[in-house]
Order: C-alpha cells, then sequence, then structure tokens
C-alpha cells in the first residue's frame, strides 16, 4: 500500500526508511539518541527534511568503520542545520576520524602478529608469551604471566553496525 505523500521538503517515517534502506525502528533510535531530527504534524505524526536521507547514510558509513554513535553525534552537531550538508562538509568530518582509525588498523595488525606468533606455543612459556607478556616487559617482576595486556581501543571506536552498543 503506497505511503500518504507530504510536502516536496518533508519525507515520512517511512519513506525515510524506504529510501535509506534503515529499520523504522533504528531510525526512532537514532532520532532518541540525537542523531537526526524530526518535526511533527497536527496530528503528530513524525517529519523528516531531505536532508536526513544524508545524515543516515552518513551514520551507517561511519558505523561500518566503527565510529561510536556518541562521536557521530558530536560530528552531526557540528553541521549546518539549515542546508545540506555537503561533499566537504562530509569529507572534513571523516578527516578527524582518519588518525584513529589508522591507530586502531595498527593496534589490529599487532595483535594479530602477536597471535601468529603465539601459534603452536601452548603457553606453556609464560614468560615470553606474545599474547600474556608482550616482549617480556614484566621480566623483571620474575617469571610467568603478571596480567594480560588490556590495550584500550581509541575513545571514538565503538561497535561497528551495533547501534544499541555505546
Amino acid at each position: 500500500m503506497p505511503r500518504a505523500r507530504t510536502t516536496f521538503h518533508e519525507l515520512t517515517v517511512g519513506q525515510v526508511a524506504d529510501r535509506s534502506g534503515v529499520a523504522i525502528s533504528a531510525l526512532h533510535f537514532y532520532e532518541r539518541k540525537g542523531l537526526i531530527r524530526s518535526s511533527r504534524t497536527a496530528s503528530n505524526q513524525r517529519r523528516y527534511s531531505r536532508d536526513t536521507l544524508r545524515r543516515v547514510a552518513f551514520i551507517r558509513a561511519s558505523q561500518h568503520v566503527g565510529i561510536s554513535l556518541t562521536v557521530i553525534r558530536e560530528a552531526l552537531d557540528r553541521l549546518p542545520s539549515e542546508r545540506t550538508p555537503t561533499r566537504d562538509d562530509w569529507a572534513r568530518l571523516s578527516a578527524d576520524w582518519r588518525g584513529v582509525l589508522d591507530a586502531r588498523i595498527a593496534h589490529l595488525r599487532a595483535l594479530r602478529d602477536d597471535l601468529s606468533a603465539c601459534i603452536g606455543c601452548g603457553c606453556l612459556s609464560l614468560r615470553a608469551c606474545h599474547l600474556t607478556n608482550p616482549r617480556d616487559v614484566l621480566g623483571r617482576e620474575g617469571p610467568g604471566a603478571r596480567r594480560l595486556p588490556t590495550p584500550q581501543p581509541p575513545a571514538i571506536m565503538g561497535l561497528a553496525g551495533s547501534p544499541e552498543i555505546e
């Protein structure tokens, strides 16, 4: 059944969902989190400006590379509200994240390389284990594992594709 048409500049939640490929429940979630905004009609129905489609696309792309919704919201808050964001606006926002993503990639490569060195050892020598004691930094405290490394990922990283997790 076709959805009711609205004015040229406004879209219903169903139209945004259809055009963006995002579930209506996700759009409501994004709105509760302050990522997108709607206005209300006299009958209390949501209406979205057309630039919401670009914002939703940006949210999804950002989530896909592991940016948290909190940081996405902060970035979207820096965009102009009186016009549709341009390619330059998006480029400026995503450039801020490049260094953090590069650091995350380096961290994952190091983790992968340490894991490769560990295969086959069976952790019979915890003193020199690449996972529990990288480069034997705890060796001066005595033999054996003292703690598991707990590297903290950069603050802007979240779980990609999981908007419910912050």
